[in-house]
């Protein structure tokens, strides 16, 4: 039985390794693929009444994980310098506002068709508010350079935000004064230990000349971030700083102590470390995707009680998209379909406590949210590719 279940993760990750390599040519996302791979192993088990013991547990673990390694693969792709400093605070506003006009729209229908608390609508409304790094940031490669820097800072700073906003609303009771001033510290102690932690481990890395250290300064990171949701920090922000410091820490030579790192050697560790975190990432997001697809059931895919809404949520996420990028004065075409919910979202969905979950936003409406995203992007991204070839014909 053992041999026979790792033939099939070996297969499993490779078909997904498939996918991964193929999405730039068929533009279709790798999370569709991924999902359908997951329930067709499903109905292989069940068809061959083979015994599996529960998953269900695996995949909280596996989304947190995965969004670790995916922010953190995000973040050492971006390079800062100070002509950028525009274009961030510009992905940043692009990422937060329509967080916080798509939260507060969702719940508000969420709250007037449900029988609800303003606060519970607000937690389920977040999760489809927020846009997936996970499959934003590998669909982006097929765009052009500034477009995919932006995908990847927007899609990246979406989480944060997200996840920070999510914790606010789920973790107080009730929000006043108090509430402000506590969430304020948590941001301040955060940054500050995220100096501290990126300084040692930079420092750990550059240093160590044993032939294994990537993987221990990766469950460092990890072991950080755990520790700091039990004191309910939004750590998700040390993971974000340790990467672009490790970037961009070319652009720090002309300080005296960050000369200590010796910014050429240390490129070399950080092209090595980011390619492993590469691989790590992938092998995470592609198992999170392919067991979410095997726990899926048929009835929570074709539920004609949600379809309408599932509808609704994604014209309305368009919609928002579409108005902020025009707002912004950024093209519409092609980042208005760069909208996934994946990963993140099911990530909070799964995190809201049983006692504020509502019947309206249940699992069926996550799927089919995700999906329909999906497809708006797929469909998108094969029509500017198209564009993109006309132009280039003479």
């Amino acid at each position: 039985m053992s041999t026979g279940i790792i033939i099939a993760l070996c297969i499993l990750v490779l078909i997904a390794y498939l996918f991964d390599i193929t999405a730039s040519k068929t533009r279709i996302p790798a999370v569709i693929l991924l999902l359908l791979l997951g329930y067709a192993v499903k109905v292989v088990a069940l068809t061959l009444d083979l015994p599996l013991p529960p998953l269900d547990p695996i995949l909280p673990v596996l989304g947190t994980i995965g969004l670790i390694l995916i922010v953190l693969e995000g973040a050492l792709e971006l390079q800062l310098d100070r002509t950028k400093f525009p274009f961030i605070r510009k992905s940043m506003l692009l990422a937060l506002l329509p967080i916080l006009g798509l939260s507060f729209t969702i719940a508000g229908a969420f709250y007037y068709f449900d029988e609800c608390s303003f606060k519970d609508a607000l937690s389920s409304a977040i999760p489809f508010a927020v846009i997936s790094s996970a499959i934003a940031i590998p669909s982006a490669r097929t765009l052009d350079k500034e477009n995919r820097s932006f995908v990847t800072y927007e899609s990246s700073f979406s989480d944060i935000f997200g996840v920070i906003l999510f914790n606010f609303v789920t973790e107080n009771d009730h929000i006043g004064t108090g509430t402000w001033g506590q969430f304020i510290w948590q941001i301040l102690l955060i940054l500050v230990i995220s100096f501290v932690a990126t300084l040692l481990l930079a420092l750990f890395m550059n240093n160590i000349r044993h032939h294994i250290k990537f993987a221990p300064i990766i469950v460092i990171i990890i072991l950080i971030y755990f520790v700091s949701k039990v004191y309910h920090l939004p750590a998700l922000i040390f993971i974000l700083l340790f990467g672009l410091f490790l970037e961009n820490i070319d652009e720090l030579q002309d300080y005296k102590f960050f000369k200590k790192f010796h910014p050429e050697r240390f490129s070399t560790e950080v092209h090595k470390f980011k390619e492993l975190t590469g691989e790590f990432a992938f092998l995470v997001r592609a198992s999170f995707f392919i067991l979410f697809g095997f726990l899926l059931e048929r009835s929570e895919i074709l539920n004609h009680a949600t379809i309408a809404w599932a509808i609704g949520i994604t014209a309305t996420i368009f919609l928002f998209r579409g108005i902020f990028l025009k707002l912004f004065r950024l093209p519409l075409k092609p980042l208005v379909f760069m909208a996934p919910r994946g990963l993140i979202t099911i990530l909070l969905f799964l995190s809201i406590p049983a006692s504020k979950q509502i019947a309206i936003a249940n699992k069926s409406l996550v799927i089919q949210v995700i999906i329909l995203c999906a497809l708006v992007m797929m469909i998108g991204l094969m029509k500017n590719s198209n564009n993109e070839t006309e132009h280039q014909t003479p």
